[in-house]
C-alpha cells in the first residue's frame, strides 16, 4: 500500500472520528477455550486457532504457544504495523524487522518466592531498519511509532485490568 491508497482509506474514519468521537470508541475482544486434557487454552486469532500451554520454566513441553511470547508477538505485530504506517504515510522506504525480549523470573509465577515478581520486570522493543531516510527522519518515525502503538502504550501505561467470573 503507498501513501495514497494509505490516506485514502484514513481520510474518512479520521474525519468520522472527528465529527463523532463515539464512532471511534470500540470493544475488542479476544476468546479462549480450556484444554479437557491438557494445561492449555486454545484463542482464536484472526487466521488460525492458537494453543497455549505452559512454558518449559514452569513445566510445559514446549508443543504449546507461551502466553508471554505471545504478548511479546503481539508488541512486535503492533509496533510493525504502526511504524510501517507512519512510514508509509511520511513517504519514507524502509525495510527492516522488529523484535522484542522480556525478562521474566518463574519463581513468581510459580509462588516458589512471594517477593519474586510476577510477570515481565522489564522489555524490550528493538527496531532494526534499514533506510535511506536521515536519523532526524529515523528518530521522528520511531518516537511516534511509540506515540501511537496501541499495545506499547498499554504495558507502558500499566492499563487497568479487571477479572470476573460467570457461571
Amino acid at each position: 500500500m503507498d501513501r495514497d491508497a494509505l490516506q485514502a482509506v484514513q481520510a474518512p474514519l479520521k474525519a468520522q472520528y472527528t465529527s463523532d468521537p463515539n464512532a471511534a470508541a470500540i470493544t475488542l475482544r479476544a476468546e479462549g477455550t480450556l484444554g479437557e486434557e491438557t494445561v492449555s487454552c486454545s484463542v482464536a486469532t484472526g487466521q488460525a486457532l492458537v494453543e497455549a500451554g505452559l512454558h518449559p520454566a514452569t513445566g510445559g513441553d514446549g508443543s504449546h504457544a507461551c502466553s508471554g511470547d505471545m504478548l511479546l508477538q503481539a508488541l512486535v505485530a503492533c509496533a510493525g504495523v504502526t511504524l510501517r504506517s507512519v512510514a508509509t504515510n511520511r513517504g519514507i522506504d524502509v525495510r527492516g524487522a522488529v523484535s522484542a525480549e522480556g525478562d521474566l523470573d518463574f519463581r513468581g509465577t510459580l509462588g516458589v518466592d512471594r517477593d519474586a515478581p510476577v510477570g515481565f520486570r522489564a522489555i524490550r522493543l528493538l527496531f532494526d531498519l534499514d533506510t535511506d531516510a536521515d536519523q532526524d527522519a529515523v528518530d521522528s518515525l520511531i518516537k511516534t511509532t511509540e506515540r501511537y502503538c496501541v499495545v506499547y502504550q498499554t504495558i507502558k501505561a500499566g492499563t487497568e485490568v479487571s477479572v470476573g467470573y460467570r457461571s
